[in-house]
């Protein structure tokens, strides 16, 4: 196999530092939009994980693993932005604690 060959434990350090600013992303910020980015950005990490340790082993259980969160992500969005309209609509805003006091 020629070309580039990258280690495994940098693919895995680029994953964890994009799950965790999912994550922070997730934690820190109220609005419903980025809500759902930084949970994006957390699957693509754990995609990311799961092909670079495939590719390790030779195996394509990584890519299978990768259109499986692939399409929960696209079920995801799908559901998310629906939800996000009707939040919209209802309250007129996207920052969840908002719409948690406007509850009624």
């Amino acid at each position: 196999m020629g070309g580039l060959q990258i280690p495994l434990e940098h693919v895995l350090l680029i994953a964890s530092c994009l799950f965790s600013c999912g994550l922070a992303g997730l934690m820190l910020r109220r609005n419903l939009i980025f809500m759902l980015m930084s949970l994006e950005v957390m699957l693509n990490s754990a995609a990311l994980a799961f092909v670079a340790a495939g590719a390790r082993w030779g195996q394509p259980d990584g890519q299978i693993i990768f259109l499986f969160i692939l399409s929960i992500a696209a079920a995801e969005v799908a559901v998310g932005l629906g939800l996000v309209l009707q939040i919209q609509r209802r309250f007129k805003t996207l920052d969840m604690d908002q719409a948690n006091r406007l509850r009624g």
